[in-house]
């Protein structure tokens, strides 16, 4: 089992400590990386990773071992700290870059058989909305099973964190490894997943775009093909 955690700050905080607390709990392999140390590009808006290709983005090169990292991974945890209510902006840079991976365009299929998990902390508020920022991604890059987390911690530093606010972590950390752990293997993307993905499966057949519309059909996704039945038959082999 493989984890990636984005973490959409530089700095190792309490964001960075929650985060990792859970990936040891899922006893996997565990890589990091650090926005913007390891990415910090920010989307011109070329638009050539929808009509042309996704290797055109000027970023693709510095991009591609977050991408690949993801591809390869089982679990994927983006965590944020609030800032102003959202998530970071190196956080939603990061994020812009891969439009073009939404279902609306050119999905990667392993998505479909992933878990992906939204960390965010704040001294008491904003949560809630910085988790959506990256749940949105999630979603409709088609990540199988999506949870959300948001910590209250009141505190920079892991350190400064109070020991019962720490329980509380320890407490939810473990509630969703155990949910990870027992949905590893045969993750099931939900209905509401399936019956958006059938809407652009409408879509697609008309072609609207040339590359995206090519791409769904090499998938088989404009006829009977589905990413998530492909996903459970390579899981089971």
């Amino acid at each position: 089992m493989k984890t990636v955690i984005i973490h959409g700050q530089s700095h190792q905080g309490s964001t960075c400590y929650v985060a990792r607390l859970l990936a040891g709990k899922l006893e996997s392999e565990v890589q990091e990386f650090f926005l913007p140390k390891d990415f910090g590009e920010f989307c011109i808006g070329c638009t050539r990773c929808f009509t042309d290709s996704e290797s055109k983005c000027p970023h693709y090169r510095k991009l591609m071992p977050l991408t690949e990292a993801m591809d390869q991974a089982d679990v994927i945890i983006l965590a944020s700290p609030v800032y102003v209510y959202h998530a970071t902006g190196a956080m939603k840079a990061f994020l812009d870059h891969y439009g073009w991976r939404w279902m609306v365009h050119r999905p990667e299929e392993k998505m479909f058989g992933k878990q992906g998990v939204c960390i965010s902390t704040a001294a008491g508020a904003g949560m809630k909305s910085a988790n959506k920022d990256m749940a949105d991604s999630l979603f409709y890059w088609g990540v199988g099973k999506v949870y959300r987390r948001g910590f209250a911690v009141a505190a920079t530093d892991p350190n400064g964190i109070s020991g019962k606010k720490k329980q509380k972590i320890e407490k939810k950390t473990d509630s969703i490894a155990a949910k990870i752990l027992h949905r590893q293997g045969r993750v099931k993307p939900g209905l509401k997943t399936r019956a958006f993905f059938f809407l652009m499966h409408l879509v697609q057949r008309s072609g609207w775009n040339e590359k995206d519309a090519a791409y769904w059909k090499a998938k088989g996704w404009t006829g009977k093909e589905r990413p998530w039945k492909k996903t459970k038959r390579t899981t089971n082999e």
